[in-house]
This record gives structure tokens, C-alpha cells and sequence, in this order.
């Protein structure tokens, strides 16, 4: 594994006029911290990369885990509302499974659906909380069960939960090390911003994605471990490792240089992302989930007849170190493996990504930045109804020369069950292919204005997050 290619000099913050985003005056000693970080690779204060596959192992066979398919009527404290066939928590905690009705576009462009969402009108806390050891930043990251997982034992956050949770609306145990990222103590915030969940999938969802340091002595627990930045970057090399929530936060960290020849300055950036919010229509209303079009419900799940895109299944769960040792609930489950992709081009020696301006019917603004390619390509086979997403086939057919990152990670296991995609990153000449001037729609954005924007609020999607926590590490060279 190599560190990241640093073009320019700079304190992290891309240049140019900050026109237009919020945020504080830049911590300019911080992003060379986590650059520091992400250059220890192989072993750090706590475990060598070599040994945590096994640590891994040993925390999963410490805990009794199961996760078993069960109807409906078997599930606990869920129930289907009788009017509206929305599917609740009989406390009117957690989230709700209801309707959406999504229209988008204008005239011959429209485009209209319906489908189940996933209301969650609380905001979680993803923090990592983070120590020097030995002058090197190091993160305290957790082996956690989530339902969903492939593996079902994947690396999070040192918090992962929603606002139920941590509200113990379940009436099990506290969340280990809450107070950390609930203003306890003295500590410093290194990174702190809301941040979309998956806009198909939910209805305008948010988190807060945080790292906050201490100097305090940090009491262990066996499920959790210390790694630099670099060793994350190692792990996220590997198949089904570092979860999703891990990955968003990693992507908010500030870490990656400046880019003073970048195609587009960072006023031009934001004026482009303003008018591609402003340029398109979303119109997402909720509907009744009894009457939601083009979805048949049966005892054991909730489908569309083609059997494209997702259902929605309900599951029982035992996890003896989680706050409560068993209970039910509903995930959504995809039809196929995703493809999460960015075309990466090179202009003046400097690296770019082609980012897309993306809408989705979940998000609380029209669009935010996502990679090149983001879908489910079974969808759009054997007479699909919309033709396949633009690139799709250049990122399928890429050279494996071309291909700069390639692994396999797994959406949010605590609502989606084997939500997959494979997460690349193809070298592509941008000349030679013609995209110099990319279509309406997207933009050449550099490593370093992808990781300012996503230090703030609805401006990249989680799938371009979740690629850009591999750049943030020192996972991928460009």
C-alpha cells in the first residue's frame, strides 16, 4: 500500500473563495495529524494489521450471534398500522416503514414511482474517538454485529446509534463511550458535520458524523481496538471489513492537500453544485404503504412483482454484547451486488474524480455529489424499463490495469441485510475517452475539494463518502 500522492502544499482546505459554505475558520494543524496517521502502516500503538483478521475472529466467536429469516406476524413489537399498512414500532421509536411517491424531471424527462422508504426522524451519532499514541494519531474502532452485515462482525465507529438507542428507547445498556460525543469532558473536535444516509432507501436522513480527541486514559473493552489511519487504509483493502458508518466518517476527516491547479476553483465548484440542486425536480410525498403501486406484500416480505431492486424482509437477531441481547425488526434487502465507481482522470498531473450530481427521492435537498456510477446493475437487465446508468459499461468493462481500488463493502447492517457493492476507482484518460468536458451532469472534482465538501452538510453522498474514506487513509494512490 502507498500514501497518497501530494501535489500541492496547504493545510487541507482546497483553495480558493469559501463563498457560500458554512462551516469554522479551517484547524490548519490537524490534516497534516491525519496525514502523519495514514503514513503508519502495519502496526500502531495497540495491534499490528497482520494480527486483526484474527482479533477479528476471536471477538465474533466471543459472543453467541444469530440472525434468522422469520414472517411478519413473527415479528415483535412491529406491527402493520390497519389504515395505512405502514409497518411501526409499537413505541413510535426507531423508524417506520411507509411509501413515497417520487416524481422527477420535467415534461418528456419526467420520471414518476413509488416505492417502501425508511422514515427515521432522528439524527444518530457516528464519533470515532481519537488519541495520540507516541505522537501519531490513533482511532478507537469496535467490533460490532449489525443484522444486516455480511459476516454479520464488521469494524464501526467507536459510537454507532441512533437517537433511540442512545436514549435506550429499548431499555438495555448504555452505549460504551456516548459521553465522549455528547459534550462530557474536555475534548477536541477534530471533525463534526450531519451527513446524508442513502437518499433511495431513506426519507431524509440524516447523521452526525464526528471525531473528537482526548488526552484522557481511555478504560478498554475487549471489543474494541486502537489503529492509525494507515492501518484503516489497510483494512479497507479487504472484502467486508470496515462498515459503512466507519467509512462516512473517515471521508469527513480532514486530511487530504490543497489543490491550487484543480480544473474548477472552489467558487466555480459551489456555483455548479448550487445551480445543479437548483436545475432539477424532486417532488417526494409519502403514501400509505398499503397502497404503495407496483409492490405486492406477503407473509414474508415486501417485493415488486419483476422482482427488481429491493424487498423489505423481517429478521430475528441475538447478539449477547449488544444493548439488548435479541429482538426483531424489518431491513431492506437488494436484489443484486452494487457497482460504487469513479472514473479517475489526470489533468496537468493533477488527479481527478468525476463526480455526479445525483437526485434521489430521499434526500432533504434534490441532489448531492455521487460517484460515477452508483447502481444495482441487475436492475437494468433483460428488459429493464430505463436503460442503464451512464458509464456503466466502461467501469464493468475497465482493464484491471486501469483499476486503482477494488473491494467489496457492505451498506448499513443495521437496516439493509446484504446490501453489497463493489466499491472501484478506474483510471481512465480523459482525453482519449472524450471527457475533458464531461456531460451535463457532471463535474472533474480533486481528491482534496471532494473531502472539503464532504465536510459539510448535503454536499456528497455516502456512496462518493464511502470511496473517498479509501483516498482519505492512503488506501488508494492516484
Amino acid at each position: 500500500m502507498s500514501d497518497l500522492t501530494e501535489t500541492a502544499t496547504g493545510t487541507g482546505a482546497p483553495s480558493g473563495t469559501r463563498t457560500g459554505v458554512p462551516g469554522p475558520r479551517a484547524d490548519t494543524d490537524s490534516p497534516a495529524r491525519f496525514r502523519r496517521s495514514a503514513r503508519a502502516v502495519g502496526s500502531g500503538a495497540g495491534m499490528a494489521t497482520a494480527d486483526f483478521a484474527g482479533w477479528l475472529a476471536e471477538r465474533a466467536a466471543a459472543h453467541p450471534f444469530r440472525v434468522r429469516p422469520i414472517a411478519f406476524d413473527d415479528l415483535e413489537g412491529w406491527s402493520f398500522d390497519r389504515t395505512t399498512g405502514n409497518l411501526a414500532h409499537r413505541s413510535g421509536r426507531f423508524f417506520t416503514v411507509r411509501g413515497l411517491r417520487v416524481r422527477t424531471g420535467e415534461g418528456a424527462a419526467t420520471r414518476e414511482w413509488q416505492q417502501p422508504i425508511i422514515d427515521q426522524p432522528e439524527v444518530g451519532v457516528l464519533g470515532i474517538l481519537a488519541k495520540e499514541f507516541d505522537g501519531v494519531l490513533h482511532f478507537l474502532m469496535q467490533a460490532k454485529m449489525e443484522p444486516g452485515n455480511p459476516g454479520l462482525v464488521q469494524l464501526s465507529p467507536t459510537v454507532q446509534a441512533t437517537r433511540s438507542n442512545f436514549t435506550r428507547a429499548h431499555g438495555g445498556a448504555a452505549v460504551k463511550y456516548l459521553t465522549y460525543f455528547t459534550g462530557g469532558g474536555r475534548h477536541r473536535v477534530l471533525a463534526d458535520v450531519l451527513q446524508s444516509e442513502h437518499g433511495s432507501w431513506f426519507l431524509r436522513k440524516a447523521n452526525r458524523n464526528v471525531i473528537v480527541e482526548t488526552t484522557e486514559d481511555v478504560p478498554p473493552d475487549p471489543d474494541f481496538c486502537w489503529l492509525t489511519l494507515g492501518q484503516l487504509g489497510e483494512l479497507l483493502l479487504r472484502d467486508n471489513v470496515v462498515n459503512m458508518d466507519a467509512r462516512t466518517v473517515l471521508a469527513c476527516a480532514p486530511h487530504l492537500r490543497a489543490d491550487p491547479e484543480a480544473l474548477t476553483s472552489d467558487t466555480e465548484l459551489l456555483s455548479w453544485v448550487t445551480t445543479e440542486k437548483s436545475r432539477h425536480q424532486v417532488r417526494a410525498e409519502p403514501v400509505p404503504l398499503a397502497r404503495t403501486e407496483g409492490w405486492v406484500r406477503t407473509a414474508s416480505d415486501i417485493h415488486r412483482p419483476d422482482g427488481r431492486f429491493f424487498r423489505v424482509v423481517a429478521v430475528s437477531a441475538e447478539a449477547a454484547n449488544r444493548e439488548v441481547p435479541g429482538w426483531t425488526q424489518p431491513l431492506f434487502e437488494p436484489v443484486g451486488t452494487g457497482v460504487t465507481a469513479f472514473l479517475a482522470g489526470r489533468f496537468d498531473g493533477v488527479p481527478h474524480l468525476l463526480a455526479h450530481a445525483r437526485t434521489e427521492g430521499g434526500f432533504l435537498e434534490t441532489a448531492e455529489l455521487g460517484p460515477t456510477v452508483q447502481c444495482v446493475p441487475d436492475n437494468y437487465r433483460g428488459g429493464a424499463e430505463h436503460p442503464a446508468p451512464r458509464f456503466l459499461d466502461a467501469v464493468l468493462g475497465a482493464d484491471p490495469a486501469d483499476l486503482r481500488y477494488a473491494a467489496l463493502h457492505a451498506e448499513e447492517g443495521g437496516r439493509f441485510r446484504n446490501a453489497v457493492s463493489r466499491h472501484l476507482i478506474v483510471r481512465v484518460d480523459a482525453v482519449a475517452a472524450g471527457l475533458a468536458t464531461p456531460p451535463t451532469g457532471y463535474r472533474w472534482v480533486t481528491p482534496g475539494q471532494l473531502n472539503w465538501l464532504a465536510r459539510h452538510s448535503r454536499y456528497v453522498n455516502v456512496q462518493a463518502r464511502s470511496l473517498l474514506a479509501a483516498l482519505n487513509t492512503g488506501a488508494v494512490r492516484l
